[in-house]
């Protein structure tokens, strides 16, 4: 069969497994080896092995994963990170001094917006939030000082959808940089760099570990962005070393063994997630379902223009709090718990688990509203799960 496909330019999912995981040159092992070292031996004073002296600095299963994380996302560079909150410190470090405004979107993941407001608004830098899918409101929110435009499409949790080209547009144009947490979406429903955003941060802990059992968090810069007339993977790089908020190499090992699966189960958790909101549709005891997917979302033209599908994340809005608590708890195959982006499908409560700390600001969540994280069991269980709870509140 004849193709005109380059073999030099492989596709997301071929990416997903072999970027960055080259075998084991020593032994001939398929999967690279984890390297739980934290020290290096040096060929003489200064002498460094392939760049390696200390784990902090470097550890060749971590490179592994960030060569793999800037193939997807197709940036110049990727860094690991404990966290997903410990990614985003060191690129606002990076970025920010004080003076400097932050713009974000109204409807983002509370942690975040707690990161900015309680830990960086007292170091002098300026918050505000904004609808961040209304173009007129981000052109009116931009400053002279604004140095980052913060977005997360979908949002979460009421799955928003914002113009990434667009709002890059604006924010370029007050030489701002485009920050895309492209948790919700991966990098194989959505390239954000593409469509002009300069950064992309994740919680590797979500869907790209896919797992639930590994903690962590990453960056990836475009090709070319500078801050303050240094590069910015430069600054990044220097700050993952300098804090030192590092992956461990069996996280990162793990991160890496889930990435290559991420295709098959967004694909999976996508169509799950498109089926439950179809069943939902119109339901009596639901004055709401939020999902992009639904040709009756806001957002669905635009989701489908910058999106490959529309993902495993919804929400839903009950008509009163004591209905939504009880949902909550009452549901079998969705186990209530924190996160997101397993396998296994999770309700969580944001008014009073992920959206706490921003009760009484305006990403404030309506106690009504529920977040589903759509797993890959089979559909038509997660359905029933979710139509049998409903009958009985």
């Amino acid at each position: 069969m004849s193709t005109d496909k380059s073999a030099s330019d492989p596709d997301f999912a071929t990416r997903a497994i072999h970027a960055g995981q080259e075998f084991d040159p020593t032994t001939g092992a398929v999967i690279p080896p984890l390297y739980l070292s934290t020290t290096f031996v040096q060929d003489g004073i200064g002498g460094f092995r392939n760049g390696y002296e200390y784990a902090r600095g470097g550890n060749p299963t971590r490179t592994s994963l960030e060569t793999q994380l800037a193939s997807l996302e197709g940036g110049e560079r990727a860094f690991s990170f404990a966290s997903g909150l410990a990614a985003e410190d060191a690129l606002l470090r990076a970025v920010l001094r004080p003076g400097d405004h932050v713009l974000m979107g109204n409807d983002v993941y509370g942690g975040t917006h707690r990161l900015v407001n309680r830990l960086h608004v007292p170091w002098g830098v300026e918050l505000d939030t904004v609808e961040m899918g209304e173009l007129d409101a981000v052109r009116a929110g931009l400053r002279e000082n604004t140095r980052v435009v913060w977005v997360e499409t979908p949002s979460n949790p009421l799955m928003k959808i914002t113009d990434i080209a667009a709002v890059a547009e604006l924010a370029h144009a007050v030489g701002a940089l485009v920050v895309v947490d492209n948790t919700f979406a991966t990098p194989y429903l959505q390239q954000p760099l593409a469509l002009g955003a300069d950064v992309v941060v994740h919680s590797t802990t979500k869907y790209l570990g896919g797992h639930s059992d590994v903690l962590g968090g990453a960056v990836v810069v475009k090709q070319g962005v500078e801050v303050r007339g240094e590069g910015l993977a430069e600054a990044v790089s220097f700050l993952q070393f300098g804090a030192g908020a590092v992956s461990g190499p069996l996280d990162a090992w793990l991160t890496t063994r889930g990435i290559k699966t991420l295709a098959v189960r967004m694909d999976r958790h996508s169509e799950n997630a498109l089926a439950l909101a179809e069943a939902l549709v119109g339901h009596e005891k639901l004055a709401q379902v939020y999902y992009p997917g639904l040709a009756s979302h806001p957002g669905h033209e635009l989701a489908a223009s910058q999106m490959r599908s529309f993902g495993g994340m919804l929400s839903l809005e009950l008509h009163d709090e004591a209905s939504a608590r009880r949902f909550a708890e009452s549901t079998r195959l969705f186990q209530l718990a924190e996160s997101l982006g397993g396998v296994e499908s999770l309700v969580c409560y944001p008014s009073e688990m992920t959206h706490a700390s921003v009760r009484g600001t305006a990403l404030e969540v309506s106690p009504a509203v529920v977040r589903l994280s759509v797993g890959i069991e089979a559909a038509d269980d997660l359905v029933a799960d979710v139509l049998t709870t409903l009958a009985h509140l």
